[in-house]
């Protein structure tokens, strides 16, 4: 395959959704109810960008403007989360980036009274009374519907590494999980999560979406909460697996990883080169140990005669293969940038490390657990506002 990097025809376009959680400065707890004026603050600075609240009440979503390019993502982040905090703050709350919250209780929290979140609350029940998540959505833009189902299939296989990188849930209800993150577990309880099975063409997608409206699950395409799906209202893939990054360059990262990745696939679909699809239920396997081990994770190997593959190799040989797309995009540093997030660590990563030390300094488990939100809460704002030219008071 040649390397294709000066064509224009293979531009892309991004979108990333971010979900925060608003928090008590003094008790590090969640907000039960927070002030509407800070949605109010929000919504009056947002724009290019869009904000939205979630399906409970202390949530709120922040949707960028369409990006031509990764760095432009990356100003679209800083702005957004920018101007999130800055509404939080001036109405007594913080923002926490990140999938779970280390101790909120559930049961303390109320889903916003909005007719969907409604609505659901009556189908799902505790399940969605339950979901005390936020995550990260990517949307790209490219090619045709046919080429993007066949790349969206094509992509799957990659699914559990950037679902790794971006591990930031640990932690449930007071508790030290066992796992990366725990909040594909939680959301796991809800239909038509969970990976997609291999679709050839947009009339196979289309004809899962008829039946399920034809017996009534679903309105629309909304409610398919797959790993990665065709957007509903826009001409795009939806990378949805990945947990929220509370550092911004985490997620500029997986961004730049997705948008390459994306970019070589549709160009081995051009060819009709694109790989024999890996077992499904061996993905799902992978996105399994993903979501357990994080960034210390061994994947079935799907591409080699080797039982098991390191993450850390896994991912060098993919930096590697994506190179020429990740220059032609203008973000080999940023795809690179994973090999770091590996040998550092994910935000999961540095959350169970604070806690664990803070527990052997002396803490009891509840001082740990607000540590943590502490270390989340700097890691969310980290870099904003030098990037603007000012410091952070």
């Amino acid at each position: 395959m040649s390397d294709d990097g000066n064509r224009d025809d293979l531009a892309f376009t991004l979108g990333i959704e971010e979900e925060f959680f608003l928090v008590d400065p003094e008790s590090r707890d969640l907000i039960a109810d927070p002030a509407p004026e800070i949605f109010e603050a929000c919504e009056a600075r947002i724009s290019p960008h869009k904000v939205t609240r979630e399906a409970l009440r202390p949530q709120l979503e922040t949707n960028t403007r369409v990006c031509a390019s990764v760095a432009e993502a990356r100003e679209a982040l800083r702005e957004t989360r920018r101007v999130v905090i800055e509404a939080a703050e001036a109405h007594g709350a913080a923002v926490l980036a990140a999938s779970t919250h280390p101790f909120a209780q559930w049961r303390e929290l109320t889903v916003t009274p909005k007719e969907r979140y409604r609505r659901f609350e009556v189908t799902f029940q505790e399940t969605l009374r339950r979901l005390v998540i936020g995550g990260m959505h990517i949307h790209a833009g490219f090619g045709d519907p046919e080429s993007r189902i066949r790349v969206m299939t094509a992509v799957r296989r990659y699914l559990p590494a950037l679902h790794a990188l971006s591990t930031s849930s640990p932690f449930n209800s007071g508790h030290d999980t066992g796992y990366k993150s725990y909040r594909l577990n939680l959301i796991g309880g809800l239909p038509r999560t969970s990976l997609p099975g291999p679709l050839r063409s947009r009339a196979e997608y289309e004809e899962i979406i008829a039946e399920y409206r034809r017996m009534n699950f679903i309105e629309n395409g909304t409610e398919i909460w797959w790993d990665i799906r065709p957007a509903h209202a826009f001409p795009t893939v939806e990378l949805r697996i990945c947990d929220i990054c509370p550092r911004i360059e985490d997620a500029v990262c997986i961004a730049a990883l997705y948008a390459s990745l994306l970019r070589r696939l549709m160009r081995l679909d051009e060819e009709g080169a694109l790989p024999p699809e890996p077992l499904t239920e061996i993905i799902a396997e992978n996105r399994w140990v993903a979501q357990r081990y994080g960034t210390l994770a061994f994947f079935g190997d799907t591409t080699h005669e080797n039982a098991r593959v390191d993450i850390d190799d896994f991912m060098r040989e993919l930096v590697e293969t994506l190179a020429p797309d990740a220059r032609a995009l203008g973000c080999e540093a940023e795809t690179r940038h994973a090999l770091t997030i590996i040998r550092e660590g994910s935000a999961a990563d540095r959350q169970v490390d604070l806690y664990r030390l803070r527990r052997l300094e002396g803490d009891t488990d509840e001082e740990a657990l607000r540590r943590v939100v502490d270390l989340v809460l700097a890691e969310t704002k980290e870099g904003l506002w030098e990037a603007f030219g000012e410091t952070f008071g």
